[in-house]
């Protein structure tokens, strides 16, 4: 029985860092962006996300609303939080999203580490 529970207790130690990584994160946007067709205005949003690797599916929400859902690459690694947008016709567009631990990689955008 003791067995038991240890391999339980260590299952549970080790898929923990997978579930928290997953944890809804805040992110700001100092000036409109845009992900997609959809134009987000300035502001705070909370962001989510599930799979892992090159296919992840990012959902960020505002006001507990579904703004934009989209497609990326989770990139593990130590990051500075913060986005990085390409100014294209005088439109933000949305490339990454840095958390501390991962970064999301929009598709299509290029990323220095690929």
């Amino acid at each position: 029985m003791k067995r038991f529970f240890g391999f339980a207790l260590m299952l549970v130690l080790l898929a923990a860092p997978a579930f928290a990584s997953q944890k809804p994160q805040t992110v700001t946007f100092a000036v409109a962006v845009q992900v997609g067709s959809t134009q987000l205005p300035a502001g705070d949003y909370k962001l989510t996300w599930t799979g892992s690797g090159s296919d992840v599916q990012v959902t960020l929400t505002q006001n507990k609303k579904a703004v934009v859902t989209f497609p990326a690459k989770a990139v593990e690694g130590k990051y500075n939080p913060g986005v990085e947008t390409e100014a294209k016709g005088g439109v933000n567009i949305l490339e990454t999203i840095q958390l501390n631990s991962v970064s999301l990689v929009l598709g299509g955008a290029s990323h220095s580490g690929q």
